[in-house]
């Protein structure tokens, strides 16, 4: 008896575009290996896919090369962040209490 596919999203957010893919795939498949299978990297070649982290609605799974899939899961693909949040809330909190010294 063949093996039932489950159906599964795919979702990366560049800067620029945003993509969604909908695929099937066996049941023992790893969310890594899922991202692979589904051609992504053909619209976003500068991914790398093998080391990128990935989630599931919006959490992050640490263990995405031995998670497996479940049916109806959105893996989604995170870029690396361009700048530390803490960093930028420490520059507007400067820059606020620059600004209210001056009267500002």
């Amino acid at each position: 008896m063949a093996e039932s596919l489950i159906e599964i999203e795919v979702a990366y957010a560049a800067v620029e575009r945003q993509t969604l893919l909908a695929l099937a795939v066996a049941p023992d498949t790893s969310l890594r290996a899922a991202v692979l299978a589904s051609g992504i990297s053909a619209q976003f070649p500068e991914l790398d896919l093998a080391n990128c982290p990935l989630g599931i609605f919006g959490k992050v799974v640490v263990d995405a090369d031995t998670r497996v899939v479940r049916s109806g899961d959105r893996i989604e693909i995170y870029r690396p962040l361009l700048v530390d949040p803490k960093e930028v809330r420490r520059l507007r909190a400067a820059k606020a209490a620059q600004a209210k010294q001056q009267g500002v």
